[in-house]
């Protein structure tokens, strides 16, 4: 759900932080009050272009941040957000929030993490669904009436049998057309994958010899100096005139003496014999260091011969060295396929064949489940179409299912199906597909009586609707009041709207006002309480007399 809404310097905003509520939230207020601009909010944050003379004026930018609680949601987040490099969400949260300027910059971030306008706006397809007359609707997609229909079906099991089928096709075909080639070209891919195997394999890598290599290189290159300088350390600690082995015995006798007056100087004396030892431990282990170290011409070029052939790989197969045996492995395998390349398509001819004739038998069961779901959606959308003063409309489902010859192979994953909701308000009016439906108020109330149908499948957890109730009255605003209130069981809802009865049906309700503030007009959304929405009901309802509170108090019981 929507937690929290934060708009910043958006049209006639200046700065608000909105608390929504879950279930059924209400948004009311005189026209042009700003209650669009939780709409342009919203859309904002789903993606959609950013319309930079919506910035307040005087102001530079413009923002808007959202947080959604996410533990309930069933969406895959946790990998999406990890495979587009964003950060976790933490403590079921995640954190959206989009910022554009005068100038013409454009920014967004998830969870803190900058993003694009594309993840955004697939991020939103999970958390949001806005319906309203003007706004884009999922459900008036044929791809997305099929999900609906498989939902409301419980086909999802079928249908993933069906993708699983024609995934496993496209791979087969893609190592099929890997395999047919010319001669010509069949004979140069043999050549060269013998001898990036041969090339790969004669050098008998491992994959963590490089910075060995590296560190014996390094050795071999400065031995000369590396004796150098050891043999000048060695002379220092104990064979100059005035080496430091020499100098120190001087003053253990200086020390003995001072103990032999003053016992109190012992421990002086027992620190320099400790001093004595470790120089002459460290003596012994610069005489060894020195003796491993050798003036080998003949090994240094051979180390340098190593560490170029491990270089020239790295930039032929792999930035790793790890890579580059992966890279060896796959071309064998790349080497065999085509070494038995007669039998290998043969195989996979074999293996098409039948993934085929399995494609057409899972997709013909597909078809024929959806075919005995259809009655069944059309059925439950017209009873909820009733409700809402559609008396004798018609309702239905237009499914067109592909036949299968030579050259019609499936390559959608979702099935052999099209499908396309059909609707006709009037009786005597032929059904019509539902994305051709003229009138807004039609197309409303049809969102509505689908979303209140599939309000137990549809996993998307805000739905907002604006002004879904236009050009309805009387019972029918009872019964959209209502049926946003079913909805809100599953979902949560947030509703533009003007009519009292779909407002007082709400568990809150925020009414939108402008006001006059040191010269400037600002939109202010405020949450109301119970007596003022009595106050806020009586005004939709026409005015403030006796007869209009009373009938708020009794549409609020």
């Amino acid at each position: 759900m929507l937690t929290t809404l934060r708009i910043k310097n958006l049209a006639l905003v200046a700065d608000l932080t909105l608390e929504l509520q879950p279930g059924y939230n209400v948004i009311t207020g005189e026209t042009g009050a700003g209650k669009s601009i939780l709409i342009g909010a919203l859309n904002l944050l789903l993606g959609e272009r950013a319309d930079r003379t919506l910035i307040r004026s005087g102001e530079e930018s413009c923002s808007v941040e959202a947080a959604f609680d996410v533990s309930q949601l069933r969406a895959p987040l946790r990998d999406f957000l990890d495979e587009n490099g964003l950060e976790p969400c933490e403590d079921g949260q995640i954190v959206v929030k989009r910022v554009f300027t005068a100038a013409g910059s454009n920014r967004q971030f998830v969870n803190g993490s900058p993003t694009t306008l594309n993840i955004l706006a697939a991020l939103g397809e999970w958390l949001v669904d806005i319906h309203g007359p003007h706004d884009h609707q999922s459900l008036l997609h044929p791809a997305r009436q099929l999900d609906i229909l498989d939902a409301f079906g419980n086909l999802g099991e079928p249908r993933a049998a069906f993708a699983g089928l024609v995934r496993r096709r496209a791979a087969v075909e893609a190592e099929k057309a890997a395999l047919i080639v010319d001669e010509k070209t069949y004979a140069q891919q043999l050549d060269l994958l013998r001898f990036q195997v041969r090339e790969i394999s004669d050098a008998r890598l491992q994959p963590d010899e490089e910075s060995r290599v590296e560190q014996d290189y390094r050795r071999a290159s400065n031995a000369a100096k590396l004796i150098e300088f050891g043999q000048t350390a060695l002379a220092l600690l104990g064979e100059a005139d005035d080496a430091v082995l020499t100098r120190i015995g001087e003053i253990g006798r200086m020390l003995r003496e001072l103990q032999r007056l003053d016992s109190a100087a012992a421990p002086l004396a027992a620190g320099q014999e400790q001093a004595v030892t470790a120089l002459r431990e460290l003596q012994g282990e610069l005489s060894h260091y020195l003796e491993r170290i050798e003036l080998d011409p003949a090994h240094l070029k051979e180390l340098e011969e190593r560490l170029n052939l491990i270089q020239s790989l790295r930039r032929k197969y792999g930035a790793t060295l790890g890579d580059v045996i992966a890279f060896g492995e796959d071309a064998k395998k790349k080497l065999h396929s085509l070494e038995q390349r007669d039998a290998e398509l043969s195989r996979l001819n074999a293996e098409l064949q039948k993934l085929d004739t399995d494609l057409w038998r899972t997709g013909q069961q597909l078809s024929t489940q959806r075919r005995q779901v259809i009655p069944k959606l059309g059925k439950a959308v017209m009873k909820e179409l009733a409700a809402l003063g559609f008396k004798q409309c018609q309702f239905g489902v237009a499914i067109t299912t592909a036949e299968r010859s030579m050259l019609d192979v499936p390559r959608s994953a979702s099935g052999l199906d099209i499908i396309e909701f059909q609707f006709a308000p009037n009786p005597g009016e032929p059904a019509r597909p539902l994305r051709a439906i003229a009138s807004s108020g039609e197309m409303a109330r049809v969102m509505l009586a689908l979303k209140t149908v599939l309000a137990a499948e549809d996993e998307i957890p805000v739905l907002v609707f604006d002004e879904v109730d236009a050009n309805v009255g009387g019972e029918t605003a009872h019964a959209v009041g209502e049926k946003m209130r079913q909805i809100a069981d599953r979902h949560q809802v947030l509703c533009i709207t003007h009519l009292a009865p779909v407002a007082a049906q709400a568990t809150a309700h925020f009414v939108v006002s402008k006001e006059l503030k040191a010269g400037r007009t600002i939109s202010d959304f405020a949450l109301l309480d119970r007596p003022g929405r009595v106050t806020e009901l009586t005004r939709m309802l026409g005015g403030q007399s006796d007869a209009a509170r009373k009938h708020a108090e009794s549409l609020l019981k």
